[in-house]
């Protein structure tokens, strides 16, 4: 009996591996060649700050710079009113990122919790909207902005853009899988839709709303085209539109001034990402398994 016992479980615990899945090194080959020529460009960008612009001309080009210099970064901050454009576009960014977060929160929910009538179909409208080019709607808009009386002033670069259909569907596909029980007992307890809203539903959605903040928050940040349309004057500026105008002139690109830039326009969007950046794989791991 005790050999027969000894016997048995090295087979056993053989056994036990043979449905773990086994590494494949070809995926980590695969999965590295992806990440070095994402990282690339951003290591270029970094390196290619620190060099003056007869060494970004040069032909072959440099990798590492051979005479480091902070030159484009003190450009950057004197040549520029760097605080004022920042300014800008952090209100902006800001102000549209908890926007999108409140109002695509408020219709997910209804699209996903409450029954009315043609819910289904207004909802496909909503999906319907993102077929359409945003430039298709830019002259609209304008127009819009135009005669409300808002070119030139924060309202004019943030009202159009507080609410958008990706971030109703991202919400709305989440809160699908909040058990309606929850929500049930609630309204038997007497609460509110509001009040259900802000204190069961809300909490429970911090990854979506994480990874609504952050896509909304970078899309804001490095928005080009419709502040360079609607900001006529300097003060107005967004930061992404100042270095454009600054760094291209009419004979020449300072390509110094401009990597520097987008280096320091790269910071907040990095410092958001990494804040949530738990909340934002699990939001885009758990979004949508239920339809």
């Amino acid at each position: 009996m005790t050999s027969t016992s000894t016997t048995t479980k090295p087979r056993e615990q053989a056994g036990s591996h043979i449905g773990e899945p086994q590494p494949r090194p070809w995926i980590y080959v695969v999965l590295g060649l992806g990440l070095v020529l994402v990282v690339t460009p951003f290591i270029w960008m970094l390196l290619g700050s620190f060099k003056t612009n007869g060494e970004l001309r040069s032909n072959p080009p440099t990798w590492w710079p051979q005479a480091p210099t902070i030159d484009n970064y003190r450009e950057l901050f004197t040549r520029l009113d760097f605080a004022q454009f920042f300014t800008n576009s952090f209100v902006v960014a800001v102000v549209v990122t908890v926007g999108n977060m409140v109002f695509c929160s408020m219709l997910g929910y209804a699209f996903a919790k409450i029954d009315f009538w043609g819910r289904t179909w207004l909802f496909r409208l909503v999906l319907a909207t993102l077929m359409i080019p945003g430039m298709v709607l830019l002259v609209p808009l304008f127009v819009l902005v135009s005669n409300l009386g808002m070119v030139n002033t924060y309202f004019g670069l943030i009202l159009p853009f507080l609410a958008g259909p990706f971030g109703v569907f991202l919400m709305r596909q989440f809160m699908q899988g909040i058990p309606d029980e929850l929500i049930d007992a609630a309204r038997v307890d007497g609460a509110g839709e509001l009040r259900i809203f802000a204190t069961v539903v809300l909490p429970l959605c911090k990854p979506a709303l994480a990874t609504l903040a952050i896509l909304t928050f970078l899309g804001s940040w490095n928005n080009f085209l419709w502040p360079l349309v609607v900001a006529s004057t300097e003060d107005m500026y967004t930061l992404p539109v100042a270095l454009a105008l600054y760094s291209v002139g009419q004979n020449s690109t300072n390509y110094g001034l401009l990597l520097a830039g987008s280096c320091v326009v790269l910071i907040p969007v990095l410092v958001v990402f990494l804040t949530m950046q738990r909340h934002f794989v699990q939001g885009l791991a758990t979004t949508g398994l239920k339809s």
